[in-house]
């Protein structure tokens, strides 16, 4: 199984170019899933009914965005007659991206993987996401994964130690333009908000354990307190997205260069809305297309649509 994982800040077209690889037919397209993952330990090992339950698991921040009314756009993907269309609050964190992007029944696909993940081997995390991206790759008939999660430079380390074998593309956009979008998104309104808590206290609202001292002034954030006005005031000012622009950029490029992948393609935003289809052609050279420049020729209108939108 040919793997590959693209590497960005996100809100720097990375939704779009796993949108345009997902009409590749040889490829699964795997959005949102490392992302959605916790990564402490990604050496631990754990059997297949543990890694499944952790798959079948709520994320705290996605059900908070629910509970306060600011779910993901990117989670309305999942049809309005699901069997989690409630409230989201208790979605199984596979399902509101990853699998719905794939597939007009993801609570099918939901319930094949249930029957199939509880059976993997013990070992780690990390061999068990793989496994796991493998398996749905194949049962989709596809021969090779690319994951992207938008936020992904933040875990850039632990991607390319557990897979140095992948093939692994940097996406990069100019930061004033990436904060700007990120401030008007709730799920990066909600990363920068834990990344400052971490900088400043040394704490992350979503891991406070009872017991754990919270210093006043956070108080008002923590998941159970946080309102939508309190989180969308943290979008009115641009600048702290791209401190986190330039701590998410630090951290992928310390990686890139403290474990340089075997394979590495980089790929900037604005190059590719100059020239879409060269910049698409040279990405499905490095991911293997069968048809490079026959996919990029098919799907670089979308790349243009989206630079006449903006």
């Amino acid at each position: 199984m040919e793997r590959s994982i693209i590497i960005s800040n996100g809100r720097c077209g990375s939704t779009l170019l796993s949108d345009l690889v997902h009409e590749e037919p040889d490829t699964l397209s795997a959005q949102e899933f490392f992302m959605s993952m916790p990564w402490r330990d990604s050496t631990a090992e754990m059997s297949g009914q543990e890694y499944w339950e952790l798959l079948a698991s709520p994320r705290a921040d996605v059900a908070t965005l629910f509970r306060i009314g600011l779910a993901p756009k990117e989670v309305r993907h999942y049809p309005p007659t699901g069997r989690w269309v409630s409230d989201g609050q208790d979605m199984p964190r596979i399902l509101g991206i990853t699998l719905a992007k794939l597939t007009g029944d993801p609570d099918a696909l939901y319930d094949r993987l249930a029957a199939r993940v509880p059976d993997f081997p013990r070992q780690s995390l990390a061999r068990q996401h793989a496994l796991f991206l493998d398996l749905l790759a194949g049962l989709l008939g596809r021969r090779r994964w690319v994951e992207r999660s938008g936020g992904s430079s933040q875990i850039a380390k632990v991607l390319l130690d557990s897979y140095p074998e992948a093939r692994i593309v940097y996406l990069t956009r100019n930061w004033v333009d990436t904060a700007k979008s990120m401030s008007r998104h709730s799920s990066f309104q909600m990363v920068q908000l834990r990344v400052e808590a971490l900088n400043r206290y040394g704490i992350d609202p979503f891991q406070v354990r009872p017991g754990d001292e919270v210093p006043a002034e956070m108080l008002p954030y923590m998941p159970e307190r946080i309102t939508a006005e309190r989180l969308r005031e943290r979008g009115t000012d641009p600048g702290r997205y791209v401190h986190l622009c330039a701590f998410m950029s630090g951290q992928a490029e310390q990686a890139l260069a403290d474990t340089p992948p075997a394979m590495l393609h980089t790929l900037a935003y604005e190059d590719l809305l100059l020239d879409p289809v060269a910049r698409l052609t040279e990405v499905g050279e490095f991911l293997l297309f069968d048809d490079p420049a026959g996919w990029a020729d098919r799907v670089s209108a979308r790349v243009k649509r989206m630079e006449t939108a903006r």
